[in-house]
């Protein structure tokens, strides 16, 4: 059985390290950057496993070379939304398309509600079980404040 002892969201990589600080974070950035790859910086207020899509905060970084811009670039997101979750991603167009090559997470709300599991029991003896994100019970612009 899997689980997940600290009760975090765990998406892209690192999910089960601590925070990484700002020097770990440009590390990474800059190994991806001596890959070619692209960065680019995106947010959200509800990190359901399914929600691959988030808001992308500014336009991805194709052209850049140095990390202290991608981390300025999170700096300002962070500034804008300091209750979300924000994360980089790095897109490998080496080989003509744009996958992402890497994906973690560098900022989380100060208080993680989760997720929670419903189950239902429908016809016959089928059972259904739903992941529920707990933010969405608030409507948009009442999610993560105090």
């Amino acid at each position: 059985m899997m689980t997940n002892p600290t009760g975090r969201v765990t998406q892209g990589q690192f999910s089960f390290l601590p925070d990484l600080t700002d020097a770990e974070i440009a590390a990474q950035v800059e190994y991806g950057l001596s890959k070619g790859y692209a960065w680019s910086v995106e947010y959200t207020d509800d990190p359901h496993p399914r929600n691959t899509y988030w808001e992308m905060f500014g336009m991805p970084m194709f052209d850049l070379k140095d990390a202290a811009g991608v981390l300025q670039e999170v700096n300002d997101c962070r500034k804008t939304f300091p209750g979300h979750y924000i994360r980089l991603m790095a897109f490998d167009a080496t080989r003509g398309i744009e996958s992402i090559a890497m994906s973690f997470v560098v900022n989380r709300p100060k208080d993680e509600p989760g997720f929670s599991l419903a189950r239902q029991e429908v016809e016959g003896r089928t059972i259904r079980y739903t992941v529920h994100s707990h933010p969405t019970a608030k409507p948009e612009p009442e999610r993560w404040t105090d």
